[in-house]
């Protein structure tokens, strides 16, 4: 299977007007909304503790992908699956069947994302459903972004039926594996085709600073861009008595953790928001020894997507100005993140519109641009969207609120519902919005 829906954009699409039509779900559509919640919630609270229990890792999803494509399946769905068999895209059509002698009516397609993969951490939490899998969790909220989206799917599933009252075109789902790693997965999908044709996409990503019912959203940068430095110095080891004799690379490594960052702050703009910060420094095993190799490794996060194309040129070129002086060889291995996330300002217009009408505008919030990266970017890339936090902490509740990557991450499961609620809408308008 070369593609899953057929070739990938290759160029940036940019912002497409939005039509006249009002934003505001009819009162129909809204109880059909809340009986499909009253009658599904427990379902989705389980399926999400399940994955809980037992999470994945990146490239590893594979009873996850299969419990999803199993549910959407019984729901009367088409999943396909990645070639490699972890993440999969699944289309909900609107609107009435071309016959066969009739060409389709172009018709705009909406995507939304979730990721499906799980951390290399220890669950500590003292609840029933705790990771079972030694390691192993979903302490980023991939498990509940999973759960929204596949609600929203079976929702959408059911208002297919009467797709005369909600308007024509796709909604995509897309369920992608390996958000938390390099290479990422939004690539993979991308280049299985999972974008063609896409008007426009959507995603929601906890956020345990947020209460429950409210949803952040920020015009503009959202999240920074991430990219990871490797160096790895080398030279003639020998004795501390005598460093003139040798490349004294413990003195080089210190040189590059401490100049490097101080250099880049000179040499980019200080609204771009650059952080280069190292978690790890290794060289030597002796007090008396020098020694013939030294390694570190950090991560370069800023905030500016022009900035963020000239870093590894920048930083190459301070890293060997800093190094001559020593007569040390290194080896810079620059390994490109991703960039930020850039909502889309009608795509943001629409989601924030939708959150309003959906849980009334004391839930709408202004989100701050993280530091932290998300792999949504490279969908930006390609199509317009909006990304979104989504408010996961019970402020009634201690357990709740810890932050993401942290080993007592949790949420306050009504969240889901909400989720599920803001997505729904979201997906509809958008489908009655875009031209196509």
């Amino acid at each position: 299977m070369e593609n899953l829906v057929g070739k990938a954009q290759s160029q940036t699409r940019g912002s497409k007007p939005i039509s006249d039509k009002a934003v505001v779900p009819t009162l129909s559509m809204a109880k059909h909304l809340d009986d499909f919640l009253a009658s599904s919630e427990d379902e989705l609270i389980a399926f999400r503790r399940n994955l809980h229990a037992y999470p994945e890792l990146s490239w590893e999803e594979f009873q996850t992908t299969e419990l999803i494509a199993a549910r959407l399946r019984v729901a009367g769905l088409d999943p396909k699956v990645l070639p490699g068999g972890t993440g999969l895209v699944c289309d909900i059509s609107f609107g009435p069947n071309p016959t066969a002698d009739t060409s389709p009516p172009q018709t705009p397609v909406i995507a939304l994302r979730a990721d499906i993969d799980a951390l290399p951490i220890e669950d500590v939490k003292d609840v029933t459903y705790a990771s079972q899998v030694e390691g192993i969790a979903h302490c980023c909220g991939h498990d509940v972004h999973t759960t929204a989206v596949l609600g929203t799917a079976l929702y959408l599933a059911e208002m297919a039926k009467l797709a005369d009252t909600v308007g024509q075109g796709t909604i995509r789902l897309i369920f992608q594996p390996a958000e938390e790693v390099l290479p990422c997965g939004s690539k993979a999908i991308i280049d299985a085709g999972g974008l063609e044709n896409v008007d426009a996409i959507f995603a929601l990503h906890c956020d345990p600073r947020l209460d429950t019912g409210c949803v952040g959203i920020k015009d503009g940068a959202i999240t920074s861009s991430v990219d990871v430095v490797s160096i790895t110095l080398s030279g003639p080891g020998g004795h501390t008595a005598r460093p003139h004799l040798s490349s004294d690379l413990v003195s080089v490594a210190a040189r590059i953790v401490t100049d490097l960052p101080a250099a880049l702050s000179r040499r980019v703009d200080s609204r771009s928001g650059l952080n280069l910060t190292f978690g790890k420094i290794r060289a030597g095993e002796a007090a008396n020894v020098i020694p013939a190799q030294a390694e570190i490794l950090g991560t370069l996060r800023m905030m500016d997507r022009m900035g963020w194309n000239e870093m590894p040129d920048l930083v190459g070129e301070l890293v060997s100005a800093i190094v001559a002086p020593y007569n040390a060889e290194y080896l810079l291995e620059y390994h490109r993140g991703s960039p930020p996330i850039i909502n889309d300002a009608t795509a943001n217009s629409l989601a924030a519109r939708s959150v309003e009408t959906t849980l009334g505008p004391e839930a709408l919030r202004p989100a701050e641009q993280s530091l932290g990266s998300e792999d949504f970017s490279w969908y930006l890339e390609h199509v317009p969207g909006s990304f979104a936090r989504l408010g996961v902490r019970n402020p009634d509740d201690t357990t709740t609120g810890f932050d993401l990557h942290t080993s007592l991450f949790d949420v306050d499961e009504r969240a889901i519902g909400i989720g599920v609620r803001v997505l729904s809408t979201l997906a509809l308008n958008a489908l009655n919005h875009y031209p196509g």
